[in-house]
């Protein structure tokens, strides 16, 4: 059974910066993929980044146009722990942030099998 514990939420004012963790455990081929979501008040979740866990590539992909040069994916895989690191904050970046894992990459959430509980990132203006 996959775990996966995230951290780093909170409140930043408007242009600061907070990095996310996702950290997982479990079997490595149900978690080949560590995607990053979010979901505000009365949304639709929305789908930021991908990684894979499994490559030697550190960088994941942010799929996100509305974050794409903010925000960007890494791993530490010695850790299995994958962040999303978040720069120059918007008041609308504000939602429940969740990681999840699953066999493969994609934007949907559908494709994710395993979920964290989420995080809350506030931003103010």
């Amino acid at each position: 059974q996959v775990q996966l514990v995230e951290s780093g939420g909170g409140s930043v004012q408007a242009g600061g910066s907070l990095r996310l963790s996702c950290t997982a455990s479990g079997p490595t081929s149900e978690r080949r993929c560590v995607g990053w979501f979010r979901q505000a008040p009365g949304k639709e979740r929305e789908g930021i980044g991908t990684k894979y866990t499994d490559t030697f590539t550190s960088a994941g992909i942010v799929l996100l146009d509305s974050v794409r040069g903010r925000f960007t994916i890494s791993q530490d895989a010695a850790k299995n722990t994958v962040y999303l690191q978040m720069n120059n904050l918007k008041p609308e970046d504000t939602a429940m942030y969740y990681c999840a894992a699953g066999t493969y990459c994609s934007d949907s959430y559908r494709a994710f099998g395993y979920w964290g509980q989420g995080t809350q990132v506030t931003v103010s203006s």
